[in-house]
């Protein structure tokens, strides 16, 4: 086994200067302290600290308490980092008269220092005891001082919390009317438990609760502030409170009815300037009405987007998806919708759906540039024209001209040789699956059918030009808000070379790279593919949040065992005169998020892929194989620059010029690992403490390639990188 050490003495000697830059800093700002640009009896405040006494509290619900009411201390001391107040200094040190310049800007960008004689001790004690109450602590005292020391002062404030308060009993509406008999109805459901701790928080979600459940079930017109809650905790002994849910008597009888849908009418094509309804231009489709001057969009586009049914009873879960699938449809860019009673004594409603358009076709130029921490300079120009309702069914053509170069400069391999395409990508979505079968679609979000032809011309300067084809067929649809799919029938790559250079051919690189080989002969990947990707991490509530993808793509599977592809047989077979690929290929990737707390955060990263190409291939091609390395991967380590195994892509020779000739090292099979703490340290910046781990292998031995095979020493054969980042310094070690 081969282990490989970059050199890390050049980082080491950074970090130890920038730690020695750091330390003088700190003392630089430690003697010019704060509170010397103080006057008077001026005393600089440092925060408030809440001291609890309850004996019967656990420890973890008295430091989250503690932490609670701390939040609702007025005002927040002057920012700090490291014990420093950096902005404090700014404001200090940048005090001028004038009203411009750059002093006055630096000034404004300052804090200016938060005094003691600014922090009200008895309006803090009083919000503390008010927050106590709605808690549950009915006999909380909290009382307030100030403790200064060196012009700083602290306020400092005792939380005397009393018992908490109990639920002894919960009660519900009881009389025979259909909103009480529906309130009736739900209270099995009721976040209020006999036994819990009082929290008027809980009372809230509990009204809300009743709101969203009778909005599903009719009660279009009734309001959480219609139901009123009594709390009473007289003559109940042992600290317990009896809670009285109740219909307010100035409740309207329109809140206490079931509504029904009656008529649906969607305007496609609405503008502010149209003030009729024009409901004789209706055009019955389906269950709803279209109405427009003009045809811009063909009715029975809203098939699957209107929810609600005539006759059927309101409810806001088919509301809000025909709102949402209105917007996903693509074309429209607002969506009004509004519902009006039949007439003054019906418990029926009218819908009605106001969509405004987009401009139907755009034009947009976009320069993007970029420069990574592995050395990468690139730069990518895009043309794109779309039409945002093609054939007026809400077809989304998109036509994209693009060019892009990508280089990298300096690092371990030198220059290399930049990489440059140019092409046009075109794409065709329909807002609904086109298929002979028919699919159920039902939830909150529109599926696609999408069809997408591209092609481009790939340089490697100085080595080869490429002609490249793709085409693709399938379906994209959310399961809900957690899961999405892709399925793509068929996908087909096409690459065949224009010209070659013999400085590609005649290097040792490609002599003892079979991967390499494989880039300039003729190519045909074609088969289905499918993904599969469950998040939670949009749900910043939760402590834990993952996310979770999987890929399954296939190449040449059925025509190659029917024709009884065997290229290590001598058995070749070609689809319309070219050798095409077969091979499986499955990609994992796993990424976990822990909340430390509101200011931290662990992540940890997960990824296990392989591809087995067999029958008409002996290697993945080129654009399917797996790499390693650079600021998305492998960070510290130069892209594409590790593996397979413990192969050292620096014996081989370059091209002259002192350019090493490709630092791109590939493989069948992939491992990477990172796990990372992320603590904030002020406004939005972040320090780092991560590992990064991993490797790329061939899945069979390659003759020129010894130490690349994957094996049961995998593990000693994985570059580790560690590194600690911070605003000021930053150390890393490779291996």
């Amino acid at each position: 086994m081969k282990k490989r050490k970059r050199k890390n003495k050049p980082q080491i000697e950074l970090m130890i200067k920038a730690i020695r830059y750091l330390l003088l800093i700190t003392v630089i700002l430690q003697a010019c302290s704060n509170t010397k640009y103080l006057t008077g009896n001026q005393k600089l405040y440092v925060g408030g600290k809440i001291n609890i006494i309850n004996k019967d509290l656990k420890k973890n619900d008295k430091s989250a308490l503690e932490s609670e009411l701390a939040g609702l201390l007025r005002p927040k001391p002057n920012a700090s980092i490291l014990g420093l107040r950096p902005k404090l200094y700014l404001y200090n040190i940048t005090r001028t008269t004038k009203r411009k310049g750059i002093k006055h800007y630096l000034h404004s960008k300052g804090e200016a220092p938060v005094l003691v004689s600014a922090v009200d001790l008895d309006k803090n004690s009083n919000i503390l005891v008010n927050r106590l109450q709605n808690k549950g602590y009915f006999q909380a005292a909290v009382t307030g001082d100030t403790v200064n020391k060196n012009k700083k002062s602290t306020a400092i404030y005792t939380v005397n919390t009393g018992p908490g308060y109990t639920i002894r009993k919960v009660t519900f509406p009881s009389s025979n009317n259909s909103l009480d008999t529906a309130i009736a109805g739900i209270s099995k459901q009721s976040l209020l438990k006999v036994g819990d701790k009082y929290n008027l928080d809980v009372i809230k979600a509990e009204r809300n609760r009743i709101d969203v459940t009778l909005k599903e079930r009719g009660f279009y017109y009734f309001a959480a502030e219609d139901l009123e809650a009594h709390v009473d905790s007289t003559n109940i002994g042992d600290h317990q409170v009896d809670i009285d849910m109740q219909i307010i008597n100035t409740t309207p009888g329109k809140a206490r009815n079931i509504y029904k849908i009656n008529n649906i009418y969607v305007y496609p094509n609405y503008s502010l300037r149209d003030t009729s309804l024009m409901l004789d231009r209706a055009v019955k489709y389906d269950t709803y009405n279209v109405i427009e001057r003009r045809l811009t969009v063909k009715p029975f586009v809203f098939k699957n987007t209107v929810q609600l049914k005539p006759g059927n009873v309101y409810n806001r879960t088919d509301h809000n998806k025909s709102l949402n699938k209105f917007i996903n449809l693509g074309p429209f860019k607002y969506v009004k919708n509004r519902f009006e009673d039949v007439s003054r004594d019906s418990s029926k409603l009218d819908a009605y759906y106001f969509l405004t358009q987009f401009s139907k076709k755009s034009l947009s130029f976009d320069v993007l540039g970029r420069t990574t921490s592995a050395n990468y300079n690139g730069a990518q120009l895009n043309l794109n024209f779309r039409n945002r309702n093609t054939f007026k069914g809400a077809e989304l053509l998109t036509v994209t001209l693009f060019g892009s170069t990508d280089a990298q400069v300096s690092g371990q391999f030198g220059g290399g040789h930049p990489l440059t395409q140019v092409g046009l990508q075109t794409s065709l979505s329909w807002p609904r699956i086109i298929s002979p079968f028919n699919f159920k679609n039902d939830n909150a979000y529109i599926p696609h059918t999408n069809l997408s032809v591209g092609y481009s011309i790939v340089n490697r300067l100085g080595l080869y030009n490429l002609n490249s084809f793709n085409g693709s067929f399938g379906y994209q649809w959310r399961e809900n808000t957690h899961r999405s799919h892709e399925l793509n029938l068929l996908a087909i790559t096409f690459v065949k070379r224009i010209s070659v250079d013999t400085a590609y051919t005649n290097s040792d690189l490609y002599k003892n790279n079979p991967a390499l080989q494989h880039v300039i002969d003729p190519q045909f990947t074609f088969g289905p593919n499918y993904s599969y990707t469950y998040t939670n991490t949009t749900e910043t509530y939760r402590t834990n949040t993952v996310y979770f993808n999987t890929r399954l793509s296939l190449s040449g599977n059925i025509i190659g065992l029917t024709t009884g592809a065997d290229t290590l047989s001598g058995k070749v077979r070609t689809l319309f005169g070219t050798p095409y690929n077969q091979y499986i290929k499955l990609e994992n990737e796993f990424r976990f998020f822990h909340k430390v707390s509101s200011n931290s955060q662990i992540a940890a990263r997960v990824i296990a892929s392989a591809g087995l190409p067999y029958g008409n291939s002996t290697i993945l091609p080129y654009s399917q194989q797996f790499f390693i390395g650079g600021p998305n991967s492998l960070r510290g380590f130069r892209t594409r620059s590790i593996g397979p195994g413990t192969v050292n892509p620096t014996i081989y020779g370059n091209t002259g010029g002192g350019n090493n000739f490709l630092s791109d090292q590939s493989g069948d099979i992939k491992l990477e690992g990172t796990i990372e703490y992320r603590p904030k340290l002020f406004s939005i910046v972040y320090g780092a403490i991560f590992a990064d781990a991993g490797n790329v292998w061939n899945a069979k031995p390659h003759q020129g390639q010894e130490g690349g095979t994957f094996g049961s020493n995998f593990l000693n054969q994985m570059a580790v990188l560690g590194c600690v980042l911070m605003p000021a310094c930053w150390c890393c070690v490779q291996i």
